[in-house]
């Protein structure tokens, strides 16, 4: 079976790129199953329901996020009806929604999907490794399974690839925005990348205008951050899983524009 991970989608321009381009994607690529990252999906951060019903419309089968999934109100309640969002599984006991589930691909196989989120420069959750750890057992290598670690530091990205080696199909790193050049298959058949980058504006600091960030650096003056705009670039991976023994054969980055 063959895997669509793409990277996150920032803000209206990404979100119309990724509709313009996915379909064309997965019938290009013959792709069975498709995941998103969608935390900055609304104006650059956070999910609202109007994105995740263009993202899912446009032939995405399940929505990841990470720390921005909680800065629009109405998330909350989206998290509990929209059994298809997932957000952070580590985050504590009693958080709205959930970080794993299992959905079948248009190929008929089961396929998991677990969202972590990494405690290194971000705000302290609960231990991503011993999470991922709990949702291990019955997989058993043999029913597919997906990783999206997001997080700020490629250290942790990397050490949970190597902690999940062996037993799942991929960890894909997200958040950072920038695409790395280390995908590659860890020993067992786990694919692994520390960022596959992002949906958004090509000429932009990591999606939001260059201006904005800039002086914010400069000044360190707080300012609101504005949506870049312009032509767009939508990065990802396709990762090829062997449907019997759930191990990657390979893993291929994407990037590719849109105007």
């Amino acid at each position: 079976m063959r895997i669509l991970f793409l990277g996150d989608v920032f803000g209206k321009p990404g979100r119309r790129a990724v509709q313009r381009l996915l379909p064309r994607l997965v019938a290009r690529e013959g792709i069975s199953f498709v995941v998103v990252n969608c935390e900055n999906v609304a104006d650059g951060a956070g999910v609202d329901e109007r994105g995740v019903d263009v993202l899912l419309a446009s032939g995405a089968d399940v929505l990841t996020s990470g720390n921005h999934v909680w800065r629009k109100r109405e998330t909350r309640g989206l998290l509990e009806r929209e059994q298809r969002l997932l957000r952070p599984a580590n985050y504590p006991d009693g958080a709205p929604g959930r970080g794993f589930a299992t959905f079948t691909s248009t190929d008929g196989t089961r396929i998991g999907v677990l969202n972590l989120i990494g405690r290194i420069f971000m705000d302290p959750v609960d231990c991503p490794f011993r999470e991922a750890e709990r949702h291990l057992p019955g997989n058993g290598g043999r029913v597919p399974m997906i990783v999206d670690m997001h997080g700020e530091a490629s250290s942790e990205k990397a050490a949970m690839g190597w902690f999940l080696a062996g037993r799942v199909s991929a960890v894909v790193g997200t958040h950072t925005h920038v695409q790395t050049a280390d995908a590659r298959i860890l020993p067992g058949g786990t694919a692994y990348i520390s960022d596959v980058g992002m949906c958004g504006p090509v000429d932009s600091v990591i999606g939001s205008d260059p201006e904005c960030v800039v002086e914010r650096f400069v000044t360190r003056v707080p300012a609101p951050l504005v949506v870049a705009s312009g032509p767009c670039v939508v990065q990802g991976v396709i990762v090829d899983i062997d449907r019997g023994s759930g191990c990657a054969e390979r893993i291929v980055r994407i990037q590719e524009m849109v105007e």
